[in-house]
């Protein structure tokens, strides 16, 4: 305790129960760095559950309102920090929810800090892990999706870990609801991030992607922004979970007669029966979240080719191949999911 009082960066910290209402005092004092200090000293503090208890019980969230329009940019960097600490936990993401801070957190998305918007990105994105924080983030859709924009026409980039945390947060608004994200032309915006060199960014961009292909409009608007050619190259990405998403939004978007179409033009179906017939070896894998994402994506594609056999020309494609389909089928070891869909696409095939 002596080591912390003597920290100049740091406000001191009283004993027990009274820790956390005297830093509440310290943030109304009118030094600057007398908030700072408590701020740094609070966002210390929340990692003690007992500690981020008291203060999401004792009200004292509200507190941090003003905070977060304070004219010092470190002031609002640190609040958000204390904020992101907060939401790591169930009971902060909820008492952030039920209280009135949302509308000064959003105005910080043009924050002339680079770290305070970093902060702020990740208490949104943690705020998403709740249904109801992604339903009380989708009025913010249209202005997160103006970010993207103003990137693209003014080509310059946040850094990575804020446009994945960006994306994200996207994706899970828009899996609750994509018609906020495709009225503010978010397949085209999206569309840009596919072939984006960060692999996170391309992975968060065609989860995102694949929310949006689950509606009719997010179908149609794919095959119109030329999206697709994008994706099929994603297949043969070397990250699986990058795979499988894109793999979604060809299943997807191949329910429709256009989509059918522009897969076809594009000879999707053979990538897509290469993914079904060498994937095998890769479920064996021992990680468990990686064969679990190979499941993914190997259903995902059976269910795409499924839909594009329905089509005469990926009918007359796919009877050639159909022994690897029913292989897939009939296979004693084989995940029972995987045989069920193999079988059903070999019932529309033939």
């Amino acid at each position: 305790m002596a080591a912390l009082s003597m920290d100049r960066s740091r406000a001191p910290v009283a004993f027990g129960q009274r820790a956390v209402p005297r830093l509440f005092e310290e943030l109304q004092q009118p030094e600057v760095s007398s908030r700072q200090r408590a701020l740094t000293s609070l966002c210390d503090l929340m990692h003690d559950p007992e500690r981020l208890y008291q203060t999401v019980n004792g009200g004292f969230l509200e507190q941090l309102k003003v905070l977060l329009e304070d004219e010092d940019p470190l002031v609002r960097t640190k609040t958000c920090k204390l904020l992101h600490v907060l939401t790591g936990h169930n009971i902060g993401r909820q008492a952030l929810l039920s209280s009135s801070l949302l509308p000064p957190l959003s105005e910080l998305l043009d924050d002339s800090s680079s770290s305070c918007r970093r902060n702020l990105h990740g208490v949104l994105n943690r705020l998403t892990l709740l249904p109801a924080g992604a339903h009380a983030l989708l009025t913010l859709v249209p202005k997160l999706m103006l970010k993207l924009r103003q990137q693209e026409e003014e080509q310059e980039e946040e850094d990575e870990e804020v446009q994945v945390l960006l994306l994200s947060t996207l994706s899970s608004c828009s899996r609750l609801d994509p018609l906020p994200a495709l009225a503010s032309d978010g397949v085209s915006l999206l569309g840009h991030k596919l072939s984006h060199r960060s692999l996170n960014i391309r992975r968060e961009a065609a989860a995102a992607m694949m929310a949006l292909s689950v509606c009719e409009d997010g179908k149609q608007q794919v095959c119109e922004e030329a999206v697709l050619p994008v994706l099929v190259e994603l297949l043969q990405d070397k990250d699986v979970e990058v795979q499988r998403n894109a793999a979604g939004v060809i299943m997807y978007t191949a329910i429709i007669t256009t989509g059918k179409q522009q897969c076809l033009d594009l000879n999707v179906v053979p990538v897509l029966l290469d993914i079904v017939s060498k994937k095998k070896e890769e479920e064996e894998e021992k990680d468990e979240e990686r064969r679990r994402r190979t499941k993914a994506l190997i259903m995902y594609s059976l269910r795409a080719l499924t839909a594009l056999a329905e089509a005469p020309d990926g009918r007359r494609l796919l009877l050639e191949q159909l022994p690897l389909l029913v292989r897939r089928s009939e296979a004693a070891e084989e995940d029972q999911d995987i045989r069920r869909a193999a079988q059903t696409a070999i019932r529309v095939i033939t």
